[in-house]
């Protein structure tokens, strides 16, 4: 029976070779312009100013695979099919509620009714499928993590099925974010790139790329609605001048902000420092590959025990806490690991001392300029033993870059920033070249999870395996740091450097 406002060629989703065909017209049809509320060089009045180090080159998120994109858009222009909050925890979204089947195959969510795009044509389920099938078709940022869907099907307006060929324990995960984004099947022809469709708190008021981004209050929104008529965001690239601004009062927030920038702000008249929690991951990095040192797993573990991670972790500003194992607090896994490699220079003197004096000699440490002082002490921390000694190259990022695509470094300081991102290691072809069957095996249970409980248990076994192995050294978790005005308030600061919900920001 048909309920969607599209004929059943895309309420029902078969193999994708097909539907690939089917929808590859689309793919080659350029955007079109499409008038929205507000014209291009809007003049209007911000309630509030937000400053911000990166803007969007475009706000088409399909292909800006840019962090700001999603930051800026997700939960207030556009909406997801689930959503997560400030603790990293999955949440409802325009799905008020999904099941998934036994075997983990079918994941049935309930959409809300009464929604409408901003444009004012109705969000139903054929829109959620549609969005889906372009996902898949047009190959964007990150749609391995949709898995392998077999199909995707709307039975009625409220119902989307989705059914995959192998359970995939981190489907809905990957639904709060760009991926699980609604966009309108009757737009198609829209121009994403300067304009925005979505069904969220606000609308795209004006937009110019690297300099400022202006969000409005929809007024047909379907929940509460914005605390603010207009939000705009303002780039800065210079740390001094956004610092300026906020003592000056010209921005009345700024988020999120260098450690440096919140702690030369804090206690500033009419201003407020908060800190927040993330997910990004600060490590130690091996090159596990056959011709480096960090191949012998014994090496490995006595760079582990000769560098004082707890130190670092409270030495550095924007830490949150010693780290010790690839998963992070506020993702699903998480287990202390700290205190598997405590800071011991006699034990690491001992591994060190069974490698012969022309096998360990040097080892190179290749940092960007942002990690130089981290790097700096690392090197001081390793040369308290006799052997090695450590080459530290800083480089540019066009350089750095190439050195370890050629796989020529032993060590590199680097974040990781992703929940569910562990997972790297279980691929020998990464950066890291850990090849470890055993870790491989743990990944892959871990991925045939059929349920949460499991697959949170699969992955707390995985994390310590290849801890304990040393596959790396995992040194802290970041925190994000916010900068206000006293007069503002309703805004977020956990997670704000992957999504900035900012519907209940509002200025006294």
């Amino acid at each position: 029976m048909q309920h969607s406002k599209r004929d059943n060629t895309w309420s029902k989703w078969g193999i994708f070779l097909g539907v690939a065909v089917a929808l590859g017209a689309l793919v080659v049809v350029g955007w079109t312009f499409m008038q929205n509320r507000f014209q291009p060089g809007s003049s209007l009045d911000a309630d509030v100013t937000i400053g911000i180090d990166d803007m969007p080159q475009s706000l088409d998120i399909r292909s800006d695979s840019s962090a700001a994109a999603e930051r800026l858009l997700v939960d207030n222009v556009y909406e997801t099919l689930v959503t997560a909050d400030q603790d990293n925890k999955l949440q409802p979204g325009l799905a008020t509620s999904w099941k998934t089947s036994d075997d983990g195959l079918t994941v049935t969510l309930a959409l809300q009714s009464g929604v409408t795009f901003s444009n004012g044509h109705t969000l139903d389920a054929s829109d959620a499928v549609w969005s889906l099938q372009q996902n898949v078709t047009n190959k964007v940022a990150d749609v391995d993590e949709l898995g392998d869907l077999a199909s995707v099907a709307n039975p009625n307006a409220t119902t989307v099925v989705i059914t995959l060929a192998k359970p995939n324990p981190t489907l809905l995960r990957a639904l709060s974010g760009r991926l699980g984004i609604v966009y309108d099947s009757e737009s198609s022809s829209a121009d994403y790139q300067r304009k925005a469709i979505g069904s969220g708190p606000f609308t795209v008021a004006d937009f110019q790329p690297g300099h400022s981004l202006k969000l409005a209050r929809s007024d047909t929104y379907h929940g509460t609605k914005a605390a603010s008529n207009v939000v705009e965001f303002m780039q800065y690239s210079d740390a001094d001048a956004l610092s300026k601004a906020l003592t000056d009062g010209s921005l009345d927030m700024a988020a999120p902000v260098s450690a440096s920038t919140a702690t030369g702000l804090n206690g500033k008249d009419g201003l407020t420092v908060k800190e927040g929690a993330t997910t990004d991951k600060v490590l130690l990095a091996y090159n596990n590959g056959t011709d480096s040192l960090l191949s012998d797993e014994q090496a490995r573990k006595a760079f582990r025990y000769q560098i004082d991670a707890a130190g670092i972790a409270s030495a550095q500003p924007d830490a949150a806490g010693a780290l010790g194992g690839p998963i992070s607090l506020l993702e699903p896994g998480y287990e202390d690991l700290t205190g598997l490699y405590p800071h011991d220079e006699n034990q690491a003197g001992q591994m060190f001392s069974y490698f012969g004096a022309q096998y360990l000699t040097t080892v190179n440490l290749v940092v960007p300029e942002e990690y130089r002082s981290l790097a700096e002490t690392i090197k001081q921390q390793i040369e308290r033993q006799p052997r090695p000694t450590v080459n530290l190259e800083v480089l540019s990022d066009e350089d750095y870059a190439k050195r370890i695509k050629d796989g020529k470094w032993e060590l590199t300081v680097m974040s990781m920033d992703g929940t569910d991102d562990a997972g790297i290691f279980a691929d020998p072809d990464s950066m890291f070249h850990y090849d470890h069957t055993e870790a491989q095996q743990a990944y892959a249970d871990a991925r045939a999870a059929t349920n949460d409980a499991d697959y949170e248990a699969r992955m707390k076994a995985y994390a310590r395996l290849i801890s304990e192995d040393a596959a790396s050294d995992w040194l802290y978790t970041r925190k994000c740091f916010t900068v206000a005005s006293t007069k503002v308030s309703g805004y977020p600061t956990s997670m704000i450097n992957r999504r900035m919900p900012l519907a209940g920001l509002t200025v006294k």
